[in-house]
């Protein structure tokens, strides 16, 4: 197809480059943006008629072509091209070929700047509430076998060295409230988002009486842009989203690298179900997280995809720059990544077996709860630094003895502490350490309950 068929082909005198133009060509991936496209031109056309700038028959006639070019995509009979470029222009020149010379008419006060500013937002607000989805049944997902494991024991360590004991189901609620937090950062970042650049035209607005508030109400934006300048060129939304959805793989990467600590044979916490482990061509013993595995090096393809949009947009000068044809990639993917990433975790969580007996094992190897004799022995009078010095010499003790702190005979204890009594024993324990910490965000058994009882009602 030649130059002249081009709708910006007036200027030109030659025909452009065959590789040149497949180069340029944006349509193999930007063509998924096509409803969002037609649905901003559907948009664009009822204002202008509102405004008097079209007829009414010519509105109907553009809309009625729009929604006919929209039922042939869905059918897959559209015929995509990359001698036009891109969706924007595929689509306007399939409705000149279907009702006309009037088919012109449709981009009138309007420029693919604006226009592919808008299919953008337009896009992610949508994904974001596909991505919100997912985040909300996998927080479920995480609060169903929170509940189940509420007093199941499990060491919870710093520097990965075992610290205090805790439950399984406590553990559980720290994800689910990494979780909440990203939720609330796709909500910050749709309100933000959330406003129509249609109407900024090329970059300085247009001389036609157009009605933008109209416009952005009509595809449920909050407001129109206040600058054109900015409106065509800004991608900080689009960089928001792929920070937002970092640091929800980033999440995602640090639970995956739990689970594959806990399904290794020196752990053994839990076991993964077969459907979501694989094993080894060569070593048949072998059972392969390979899940978590994948969804851990799956963040690294959304952080690059971060980096690669800050960098595309630090050069830029305002306004709109053809470099930002580049953006569409990293922001379909980082899309795909997050939801299947999420989808799969989902699915996995409810076949986790937490195996409780190397859970409460682990925790009785690591003096786990040297802090709770100090704070007994704080209780008994004795100041915390000091109290610190005693137990600290108590663990060495039970170091060259072989055993842990709560295996101790009391008469060991007092050695160290003269006025420690027998009611110090049952704080010893996993189970006495975990129900004492009853307070908010503590990790007794009942807290962790209350907590899922609230995010629940957060989530209904």
């Amino acid at each position: 197809m030649s130059n002249n068929t081009k709708p910006w082909s007036g200027r030109f005198n030659a025909t452009t480059d065959l590789f040149v133009e497949a180069f340029t060509a944006s349509i193999a991936w930007d063509q998924r943006l096509y409803k969002h496209d037609i649905q901003g031109s559907i948009a664009h056309t009822t204002m202008l008629a509102k405004q008097g700038v079209l007829t009414i028959e010519e509105r109907d006639t553009i809309i009625f072509g729009l929604e006919r070019i929209q039922q042939n995509i869905d059918q897959g009979i559209f015929p995509w091209s990359e001698t036009l470029e891109d969706v924007h222009m595929s689509i306007e020149a399939a409705l000149i070929r279907d009702i006309g010379d009037v088919g012109k008419k449709l981009h009138t006060g309007r420029s693919r700047n604006d226009q592919v500013a808008t299919d953008i937002r337009l896009y992610l607000r949508e994904e974001i509430t596909s991505i919100q989805y997912e985040i909300r049944c996998l927080r479920l997902a995480i609060l169903e076998l929170a509940e189940q494991e509420a007093d199941t024991i499990m060491p919870g360590f710093t520097h990965m060295q075992v610290a205090q004991p805790i439950t399984f189901g406590y553990h559980l609620m720290a994800w689910q409230e990494m979780l909440a937090r990203d939720a609330s950062r796709f909500n910050d970042c749709v309100h933000r988002m959330n406003v129509s650049p249609l109407g900024s035209a090329a970059l300085a607005g247009t001389s036609y009486p157009i009605d933008r508030e109209y416009t952005a109400q009509l595809l449920g934006f909050t407001q129109p842009s206040a600058n054109g300048l900015d409106a065509v060129s800004d991608r900080d939304f689009a960089i928001e989203f792929i920070a937002a959805a970092s640091i929800l793989m980033m999440h995602l990467s640090r639970y995956s690298e739990e689970i594959i600590n806990w399904c290794s044979s020196q752990l053994r916490f839990v076991e993964l179900a077969d459907s979501f482990c694989t094993g080894s061509s060569i070593m048949p013993q072998k059972k392969n997280p390979d899940v978590p595995e994948l969804v851990r090096g799956k963040s690294a393809r959304v952080f690059g995809h971060l980096f690669a949009m800050l960098t595309l947009m630090k050069s830029q000068p305002l306004a709109y720059n053809r470099d930002n044809q580049e953006d569409k990639e990293p922001i379909f993917d980082t899309v795909f990544t997050v939801k299947t990433c999420l989808h799969v975790f989902t699915m996995m969580i409810p076949t986790i077996q937490p195996n409780r007996e190397s859970m409460r094992n682990a925790t009785l190897r690591g003096h786990a709860t040297a802090t709770d004799l100090a704070d007994y022995l704080v209780r008994k009078g004795i100041a915390f630094r000091d109290a610190h010095e005693m137990v600290g010499k108590t663990v060495a003790y039970a170091i060259t003895q072989g055993c842990d702190l709560a295996e101790l005979k009391l008469t060991d204890l007092q050695q160290f502490a003269p006025n420690i009594e027998d009611d110090v024993l049952p704080l010893l324990t996993p189970e006495g350490s975990v129900a004492a910490r009853d307070h908010i965000g503590g990790t007794a058994p009942a807290q962790v309950r209350s907590a899922i009882q609230q995010a629940r009602q957060q989530l209904d």
